[in-house]
């Protein structure tokens, strides 16, 4: 046998038993460190819809489901499954779970074609990147930049940008994760009930006459509605006028009464 064979199965020889060290070592590894699962993680995780899209506040369905199981997270922490998976949750953990009211995102702004365009913005199409731009090419900083920030955040495809230049919520598609909410810069985007029927369409704090130099349809402060809510569920602060949904009866008194139209009943 030659010189070059023998070096070369001698070789082969150590590579091999190496590999063989290495691989018992794994394995005694693994079964020394090996993290016990708690059954109920895996069966919760069963039941979730495995989005991973981060809306109960954690990394993912993985985290959430050890989170409940070993840090007593809500178990209706789930805004996508909804009620059903919370249900399921509940059955496996042994709790009881009552279906609270259906709430969707709400456009508090209705400001879009109403109101001005201090200049013609030319660039990439975000909201986030409008604004870093002189608070934004709209005559009102505090409203929507139209440029459909959260329409990307969704991960259903529930929103859209209307002709008005204003986000536009699909409720069936729509699982009330928030995404849209967290995303918006302007904090626009807020969470309404479907038993709330009267909003105010606006979030200026800007003095009336402001207001009215940029936008037909913006709180000017008038006051108008909170005389004249039989509830008084309505107060002015800071020159927007804030509803009060404990208190509102959705009498519409308020609506026909807003010289601006800023207030709507849907």
């Amino acid at each position: 046998m030659s010189t070059t064979t023998t070096f070369l199965i001698e070789s082969m020889a150590i590579l091999g038993g190496l590999g063989l060290a290495v691989g018992l070592m794994l394995i005694f590894a693994s079964k020394k460190f090996k993290v016990e699962t708690n059954p109920l993680v895996e069966e919760i995780i069963s039941v979730l819809p495995g989005v991973n899209c981060g809306a109960c506040g954690y990394a993912g369905c993985s985290d959430f489901a050890e989170r409940v199981v070993n840090e007593n997270a809500p178990i209706t922490g789930c805004p996508v499954g909804g009620f059903d998976v919370a249900k399921e949750i509940g059955g496996i953990m042994g709790q009881e779970v009552a279906e609270g009211e259906k709430q969707y995102p709400f456009i508090k702004c209705h400001g879009g074609l109403n109101c001005v365009d201090r200049f013609e913005y030319v660039g990439f199409e975000d909201c986030k990147a409008v604004m870093m731009l002189s608070d934004g090419e709209k005559g009102c900083s505090y409203g929507c930049m139209g440029r459909g920030t959260c329409v990307r955040a969704c991960p259903f495809d529930a929103l859209y940008i209307g002709d008005d230049r204003l986000p536009q919520v699909n409720k069936y598609l729509c699982t009330s994760c928030g995404l849209c909410i967290t995303s918006c810069p302007n904090d626009v985007l807020a969470f309404a009930k479907e038993s709330e029927k009267i909003h105010v369409r606006c979030v200026s704090h800007d003095k009336g006459k402001a207001v009215k130099e940029v936008c037909t349809v913006g709180c000017i402060g008038c006051k108008i509605c909170e005389k004249n809510c039989p509830e008084q569920a309505i107060t002015v602060t800071d020159f927007l006028a804030v509803i009060d949904q404990d208190k509102c009866t959705a009498c519409g008194i308020c609506v026909e009464k807003c010289p601006q139209n800023t207030i709507e009943a849907r």
